[in-house]
């Protein structure tokens, strides 16, 4: 037996578990204990707060529980009181269980790719609900088999082109290209003039992905011009097609030429285009870019190009033109690595066949109604803020879309010094000179109210609330 005499220590003190023991506030356990650890209320305790009920079902438990552990560590440290804890994981909790954050896109640039490039129609966010469930993305309902994949976005996409267009749908441009270029060319050669061997953003060039998938690149013409004949002559028993590549990032001007798409569709092998920016048919804003119909009209046996550009889709890579091509396509192996997935299937149908698509509306924009817009704006602006005026300006379409392009826009101007201050609240304009322009061209007219309220509530607190 132990001579010792035994005692137990309670399991809640603080020296086991100080992070568990409730009290009555940070200042009376400290005036108890000079310990403010004794301060703070139990983990499971402020989990089960019924202010934090519906965070938890929108957020789910682990991201609420590092919200109250982050709390938690600030009572200890005598930043915060107790009694104010569960205020504060409120306050730091996430609108949504992503750290990707909705920003209102004032820069100008219609397609800015670090901020996702089209933003998407109210019929396209619809179906991304209705696929994200179940859904019969490869399944035949009136027989209970499996079924076509994607039937209904490769239909409506088919609708759109000219008719006897095969399609088939990827991950992105790039991947369209990697799997024509693999799936034709490995092996053998890739007739390519050299004022398209083009490098896009991120240090991203063409001629390394294509040289990627076992292909040889064989480069003819210059940087500025390039004729049908330099094309011919550098046919041979290797070449696995001809590839035309619009500089969809930069234009050269002057003493240049290229074949027409007619043309090169003649010399007897497959003719690629990528056409980059997803343009179906002519838009008389961008009468330089081209766009599938035409290019198809024209002759190519494939085109290439993006889905969430012009055509304002999700991100995707369109491969359209002849059957017989998309089919050896569709049988490679690479394909399967390639495909897009139900959401991207939905919000594309819906891209397709639902209302025009925001990129539409920015792009159809009357200069005289962004005028208005600007005016009012800063106007009601202008009534808390000093130094608020409009300025006449230009907006791009961007996202590698019709360069030189210049779209007559109008934007309200405020001080520099507010753009730190914006750019956390979410608004992102663009820098000029001492100027911060919120170019209303890229805002759809349903963004100026919350531009409003956000720019007020942000640059003067104490107005927005009087208001």
């Amino acid at each position: 037996m132990d001579p010792r005499p035994h005692t137990t220590t309670p399991p809640d003190t603080p020296a086991d578990t100080p992070s568990d023991t409730p009290s009555d506030g940070p200042r009376a356990a400290t005036a108890t204990t000079g310990d403010p650890r004794r301060a703070v209320p139990r983990t499971d305790a402020v989990l089960a707060d019924p202010a934090l009920r519906d965070a938890r079902e929108r957020l789910g438990r682990r991201l609420v529980k590092t919200a109250v552990t982050d709390a938690q560590q600030r009572v200890r440290d005598g930043e915060l009181a107790a009694n104010d804890l569960v205020t504060a994981v409120l306050a730091a909790l996430p609108e949504h269980a992503t750290t990707l954050r909705p920003v209102l896109n004032a820069t100008g640039v219609l397609l800015h790719t670090n901020l996702g490039r089209a933003p998407l129609s109210d019929a396209a966010r619809d179906a991304l609900t209705a696929a994200a469930g179940c859904a019969d993305v490869e399944y035949d309902l009136a027989t209970g088999r499996r079924g076509p994949r994607g039937t209904g976005a490769l239909t409506a996409l088919r609708d759109a082109c000219p008719p006897g267009t095969d399609v088939q749908i990827v991950n992105n441009n790039a991947a369209a290209l990697t799997l024509a270029a693999t799936a034709l060319a490995q092996g053998r050669e890739i007739i390519v003039s050299r004022g398209e061997l083009v490098e896009i953003g991120d240090g991203f060039r063409l001629p390394d992905l294509l040289t990627a998938t076992g292909a040889r690149i064989r480069e003819v013409g210059t940087t500025n011009r390039t004729t049908t004949a330099d094309y011919a002559d550098a046919l041979g028993p290797d070449t696995g097609f001809v590839l035309k590549v619009h500089p969809s990032n930069f234009r050269i001007e002057g003493f240049t030429y290229a074949p027409p798409v007619n043309e090169l569709a003649a010399l007897g092998v497959p003719l690629i285009v990528d056409i980059g920016s997803g343009l179906l048919a002519p838009h008389p804003a961008l009468p330089g870019e081209p766009d599938a119909r035409t290019v198809l009209r024209g002759g190519a046996h494939l085109v290439t190009a993006s889905a969430d550009k012009l055509l304002g889709g999700p991100q995707a890579g369109l491969l359209l033109g002849d059957p017989g091509l998309l089919a050896r396509l569709r049988r490679h192996p690479l394909y399967r690595a390639l495909r897009v997935d139900k959401l991207t299937l939905a919000a594309l149908e819906a891209t397709l066949r639902g209302p025009l698509p925001p990129v539409r509306a920015l792009l159809d924009a009357d200069p005289r109604d962004l005028r208005r817009r600007a005016e009012t704006l800063a106007a009601a602006l202008a009534t808390a803020l000093p130094d608020v005026r409009v300025t006449a300006t230009t907006a791009v379409v961007g996202g590698g879309g019709a360069p030189g392009v210049r779209l007559p826009s109008h934007a309200v101007s405020l001080p520099a010094a507010t753009e730190p201050a914006l750019r956390a609240a979410r608004v992102i304009g663009r820098l000029d000179h001492d100027r911060l322009l919120l170019d209303l061209r890229s805002l759809h007219p349903s963004d100026d109210e919350e531009l409003h309220t956000t720019v007020l509530t942000t640059l003067t607190p104490t107005a927005a609330e009087e208001n």
